[in-house]
């Protein structure tokens, strides 16, 4: 049985750094920056862009947002806490009806079956 940790572990984290890899290159920041800004490896940034990485789930609304502003705030070099940010994002998924975390979502917001 996979636990909801285990899920967002290996799908969902990996999954919101690829979508802000995305953006980030989208935006015209090269790989090798994208990396620094992530700080992962570069080749890591690549598989994202690839699809051999990070699973490709469709983010929307404010959880898309989040990402997209994320990704500005990263191109515009401002003062970002990065694991704050992406925990913020995590949590978004959770709590704000747009649950990939697979189970369901108890009375306190936290993933589960």
């Amino acid at each position: 049985m996979e636990s909801p940790c285990q899920k967002v572990v290996w799908d969902i984290l990996p999954a919101i750094r690829a979508a802000i890899a995305v953006e980030l290159v989208k935006c015209g920041v090269s790989q090798v920056e994208a990396a620094r800004m992530l700080e992962i490896a570069p080749s890591a940034v690549s598989q994202y862009l690839s699809g051999k990485r990070g699973y490709r789930i469709e983010f929307e609304n404010d959880v898309k947002r989040s990402i997209e502003q994320l990704a500005e705030d990263l191109k515009e070099k401002k003062q970002v806490n990065l694991v704050k940010r992406i925990c913020t994002i995590c949590h978004q998924l959770r709590d704000g009806g747009e649950n990939q975390c697979g189970g369901s979502v108890d009375d306190t917001g936290s993933c589960g079956s």
